[in-house]
């Protein structure tokens, strides 16, 4: 059963040592340039997860509040790498997007790389929800400076089903 405290200092570990770090492989990118500004404003909210299904329906009802991006967090052993993509294709597609927010899936059993970097957090099964308009907005910059220049078509192609893809053209 896992423990809020344990995963809330796991994933602001993960955060403050990987993903707000500029990283050699990615261009001296951070592999999210927001997430340092979001976590010093206290802009994520991390909650253990009931079940996909329920959590974002909720999610679709009851929107982000004061939070930038809400995270679900669940035991991998309780749900697997495809259940979770295809809730979150589900949800997207049925309910979420509509409502102007996205989920992203995160699970350790689908590594994601980018250039030999392991973008995953890896110890825990997430869904990241947020806004999709502000998402877009952010990528469509970041895609103006080149940032997604060494995402492979496949990776870029996961990450943006059901948003629009800020690389140029």
């Amino acid at each position: 059963m896992l423990d809020l405290a344990t995963v809330t200092a796991d994933i602001n570990h993960w955060v403050e040592n990987f993903v707000e770090v500029p990283h050699p492989a990615l261009g001296g990118w951070a592999p999210c340039p927001y997430a340092r500004q979001a976590r010093l404003n206290q802009e994520y909210d991390l909650r253990l997860g009931a079940s996909p299904g329920y959590d974002l329906v909720g999610m679709s009802q009851n929107k982000l509040g004061d939070k930038k991006v809400v995270i679900f967090v669940y035991d991998p052993a309780t749900i697997t790498a495809q259940e979770l993509e295809g809730y979150t294709n589900y949800y997207n597609r049925l309910w979420l997007t509509g409502q102007d927010l996205i989920a992203l899936a995160d699970h350790p059993a689908d590594v994601e790389q980018v250039n030999g970097v392991t973008m995953n957090q890896g110890q825990y099964a997430l869904l990241l929800v947020q806004s999709l308009s502000e998402l877009n907005e952010r990528a469509q910059l970041l895609g103006s400076k080149g940032f997604y220049s060494d995402w492979s078509d496949d990776y870029a192609r996961s990450v943006f089903a059901h948003r629009k893809d800020p690389r140029p053209t």
